[in-house]
């Protein structure tokens, strides 16, 4: 009788089956986001039918996103009501998931961040206003400056006129866009390097690891600065900076896991077989050392992101107008006492974000190395 009535509850509200088997953050955060994206397609329809008959790729792709969560939320939910209460549990499969749905404070961080991710997908069908719009060369619309939150700009407006909630939106892609492909570049410099210096040793071991404390005996912020000062600022060159100058820690993480993984009896027994180097190194070493590189790349985001906005702050980061949350900070400086919001709401974005990443990441070190503590499990 159970069962039946959940799987009907999982065909109407998504999350509800899960809250019923005792699992409220899974299933809260299910039926949270799914409700959410509901009102928001009901309020805005006018504009998702606009921006899919007649909008652009970037607005096409936010009306694809929205109509994929709602399904893949639904979808989800109804799976498991499927499936067996044990089943349920361990949907995802591996111990080390279970390991890290046993933490609640990382789990929510998990679910905070993928909101995050979310919003700035989805951003052009939220932002009410064009986030480079200035409005104060008209008299009429001089009152704009430096509005306080209200109504029409629900986190007030800037020096220029623009509203601040369209572009801490808008700035939430240019941030989280840098500090991903900044991390994926950084990752494959670094893990490849790492296994390459790990599993040859020698020459090529010493030659690897002096460069690597090379690029590390810089300050990072200095020699960001000293690049992006050079060379025209532009979001491509802050990715190809924040990327090629922080794979030095991957690459002695990725050694010293590679090192150790050399003396298990899985690569003797692959060498035994005669399997080539290359294979032992990219077939059986590196994929048995995602673990401490995941855990990496989650916290590595973070310190990216913070490092971009350290750059817009300085005003060598992101070219203005392109709004970043760096760069807002930056604009709100002069005015935190007469406009606070300019530069706080951004700032707190930035905080949040890399507080859910920190949570996350520590949550998956726990998680997929049993050897360390139980952490987060609270």
């Amino acid at each position: 009788m159970a069962g039946t009535r959940a799987l009907r509850l999982g065909r109407i509200l998504p999350g509800l089956p899960q809250l019923l088997r005792g699992r409220a953050l899974e299933g809260g955060f299910a039926l949270f986001l799914w409700v959410t994206l509901l009102v928001l397609g009901v309020a805005r329809w006018d504009r998702i039918q606009s921006a899919a008959i007649a909008g652009g790729l970037d607005e096409r792709l936010a009306v694809l996103v929205l109509m994929t969560t709602l399904v893949g939320v639904w979808v989800w939910s109804f799976r498991e009501v499927g499936r067996g209460q044990g089943e349920s549990q361990t949907l995802f499969g591996g111990p080390g998931v279970r390991r890290f749905r046993q933490s609640r404070v990382a789990t929510f961080a998990l679910g905070a961040l993928f909101f995050c991710f979310l919003i700035a997908l989805i951003t052009p069908l939220l932002a009410p206003f064009d986030p480079l719009q200035m409005r104060v060369f008209a008299a009429e619309d001089m009152a704009l400056r430096l509005a306080p939150p209200s109504n029409v700009h629900l986190l007030g407006t800037d020096q220029f006129g623009r509203d601040v909630f369209s572009r801490t939106l808008y700035g939430a892609r240019i941030s989280l866009g840098i500090g991903l492909l900044a991390v994926t570049i950084s990752v494959s410099i670094g893990t490849v390097l790492g296994g390459v210096a790990g599993y040859l040793g020698g020459m090529v071991d010493g030659l690897v690891m002096r460069f690597s404390d090379m690029v590390m005996a810089f300050p990072s912020l200095i020699l960001l600065i000293a690049i992006a000062a050079v060379f025209q600022p532009s979001i491509l060159l802050i990715v190809l900076i924040l990327g090629l100058t922080q794979w030095p820690a991957i690459t002695r993480i990725v050694r010293g896991e590679v090192l150790s993984l050399m003396e298990r009896e899985f690569v003797e027994a692959a060498r035994a077989s005669g399997f080539s180097r290359r294979r032992i190194l990219f077939r059986h070493i590196l994929p048995n050392a995602l673990a401490p590189i995941i855990v990496a790349a989650t916290l590595g985001i973070g310190n990216t992101i913070v490092l971009e906005a350290g750059l817009s702050f300085l005003g060598q980061g992101v070219p203005q107008p392109t709004p970043s949350w760096g760069a807002m900070v930056a604009d709100g400086r002069d005015y935190l006492m007469d406009a606070w919001w300019i530069a706080t709401f951004p700032g707190l974005a930035i905080v949040v974000v890399f507080l859910a990443l920190t949570l996350v990441g520590d949550g998956l070190r726990d998680a997929l190395d049993p050897r360390q503590g139980k952490g987060l499990g609270g």
